[in-house]
């Protein structure tokens, strides 16, 4: 098991400029350590991969670098910006999408997307990145179908180019093909990696090992602590011969329950 050692940033090599950087980011929850002393980056255009068990810190450590949760000790920076001294320039820079969507049911298409180019204060700019959301996602076909009727595949769709609407630098993904088709999953991720190429980076916490081993580099993360970073062979690699992420995950998720039996 590698375990990237506390106080050094650990980043590929040069050529693409470092979007976030973590350096010794810790979070204390009273006497649980919910992260500890976690050091990285994540380059522009990367699609990223933070993964582990439930319990293992991953979802605090993306709240901090939303700019929602505090930082007990150390730093981290989202598209040069401190998330603890400005979490509001954070949150501007940042799209994200979760597993629940957050699409207004009883809205169309349409209305949902103007809604959110509202709320982004986009303002003159609003038509050029409607017609770009629609073309881009896919949503042509749909555009004035009430949200609430439509399949998984397509709600997914329309959060990701609610999310995409102002531009963000960073964009997280919360769980995003959770309880979607195969089909629905593949087109997702063809989407994804083209704005990742259009510089866009995508930072993913997914159960759905199939995934991440396509991914550029993965972080695990374990009890709060960051336990191997590198691209998903790298990673399968220092655990040992024959692994694949998923039996990292598994294994990972037993040590953990075993703790809490």
């Amino acid at each position: 098991m590698t375990e990237p050692g506390a106080g050094a940033i650990h980043a590929p090599g040069a050529g693409r400029e470092a979007v976030v950087t973590l350096d010794g980011l810790s979070k204390r929850f009273g006497q649980v350590q919910a992260v500890a002393e976690a050091s990285f980056q994540i380059l522009s255009g990367e699609v990223f991969g933070i993964l582990g068990p439930n319990g293992s810190g991953k979802t605090t450590t993306i709240r901090m670098l939303c700019g929602l949760l505090l930082p007990s000790a150390g730093r981290a920076s989202v598209a040069g910006h401190d998330v603890a001294a400005e979490p509001d320039r954070v949150k501007a820079s940042i799209g994200y999408m979760s597993q629940a969507f957050g699409l207004y049911r009883d809205l169309t298409v349409a209305e949902n997307l103007r809604f959110y180019g509202g709320l982004y204060g986009l303002a003159e700019e609003l038509p050029a990145r409607l017609a770009w959301a629609t073309e881009r996602m896919m949503l042509g076909e749909i555009h004035e179908r009430f949200a609430g009727k439509l399949s998984g595949g397509q709600k997914q769709r329309l959060a990701l180019a609610c999310a995409m609407l102002h531009r963000p630098r960073v964009l997280f993904l919360d769980e995003p093909t959770a309880g979607v088709d195969p089909g629905a999953r593949r087109l997702f991720w063809r989407i994804i990696r083209g704005l990742a190429a259009e510089g866009t980076t995508i930072i993913v916490t997914t159960h759905y090992m199939d995934e991440a081993e396509h991914f550029d580099r993965v972080a695990f993360m374990f009890r709060g602590r960051l336990i191997a970073l590198g691209t998903p062979a790298e990673v399968r690699a220092s655990f040992g011969e024959g692994m694949t992420l998923e039996d990292i995950f598994v294994d990972l998720q037993e040590q953990e329950q075993e703790q809490g039996a």
